[in-house]
């Protein structure tokens, strides 16, 4: 079994049940079959990048944090501190840019760095745990639905709790650069 895989679906698993989703419930909401996800969570199937989307936008995760599953099943977590150089963490999408993961291992929330470029917000993402944005360079709109669209700058912070709809975009073509801080999912 190939270890990578079953971490990735070990993550999917845990996610799923954290939400307190079935298997049929979670192939509906990704439009996935559900004998396909349960391959996949036990480790004898690997997603393809869309079907990990899927998945992840379902789960309101991203496909950075199920592909970074992998280093943090192998990272011991009985190290009291964590140390990231600036050319290392897990890099991959994550919504409208890039992240890169500010912490491996099997820790208590994710901190990341997030640029991007987009100036379509795209579709919302909702996920049950709370969020921190900080702007360390360029100019953002977060539109949080009902509650609001602000616009940051540089030096410019925003918290919401779980559950609320967000999504972001830049104001022009020089993008922007967050750290974000995810609280890890409860019963992870």
């Amino acid at each position: 079994m190939d270890q990578q895989a079953a971490a990735i679906g070990g993550r999917i698993r845990a996610l799923r049940r954290a939400r307190g989703l079935t298997l049929v419930q979670l192939a509906a909401l990704a439009q996935l079959s559900h004998p396909f996800l349960s391959q996949l969570e036990r480790g004898r199937a690997r997603p393809s990048m869309v079907s990990l989307e899927k998945i992840a936008r379902a789960l309101g995760s991203s496909q950075l944090e199920l592909m970074a599953a992998a280093e943090d099943e192998a990272e011991s977590t009985e190290s009291p501190t964590v140390l990231v150089r600036a050319d290392e963490g897990t890099r991959g999408p994550y919504g409208g840019g890039t992240g890169r993961l500010l912490v491996h291992g099997r820790r208590k929330f994710h901190p990341m760095e997030f640029t991007g470029d987009n100036l379509d917000a795209g579709e919302y993402f909702v996920h049950a745990e709370d969020e921190f944005v900080h702007v360390v360079a360029g100019t953002v709109v977060i539109d949080l639905a009902e509650h609001g669209t602000s616009t940051l700058r540089e030096g410019d912070s925003l918290y919401y709790v779980g559950g609320t709809p967000h999504r972001w975009s830049a104001i022009d073509a020089d993008g922007y650069r967050l750290f974000v801080v995810k609280e890890k999912p409860v019963r992870l």
